[in-house]
């Protein structure tokens, strides 16, 4: 009887980690984000979309609210360089969207592209 409810017990155990494990990747990367997001930048400057290198929006030029807006209704165009936008996967816009939401202008650490 014992042994059946240890076995149960680490059963709903591993449950817990590993449902808590997979939840946690689905949030985003904020320091992948910042990286991605600067990198999609510089791309478009050597291919001469865009003037600069540098980000046209920096986070906080938008509340957490109206980034959540925008990466929900995927509205990218306002960033400029759609093709580089649309070659974006999924993981690299949500940890994009990490990044931007943690520093939006309404958080508790906005911040500036530099």
């Amino acid at each position: 009887m014992k042994k059946k409810v240890l076995i149960w017990t680490m059963a709903f155990a591993a449950i817990c980690v590993l449902s808590g494990t997979a939840l946690a990747g689905s949030k985003g990367n904020q320091r992948k984000g910042k990286y991605i997001y600067r990198k999609v930048y510089k791309e478009c400057h050597a291919a001469g979309k865009v003037d600069s290198p540098r980000p046209i929006l920096s986070p906080d030029a938008k509340t957490q609210a109206q980034w959540k807006r925008v990466f929900d209704k995927k509205d990218f165009d306002q960033f400029g360089c759609p093709e580089q936008w649309s070659k974006l996967s999924e993981k690299e816009l949500r940890d994009i969207f990490a990044y931007l939401y943690a520093h939006a202008a309404d958080s508790p650490s906005p911040a500036k592209c530099k």
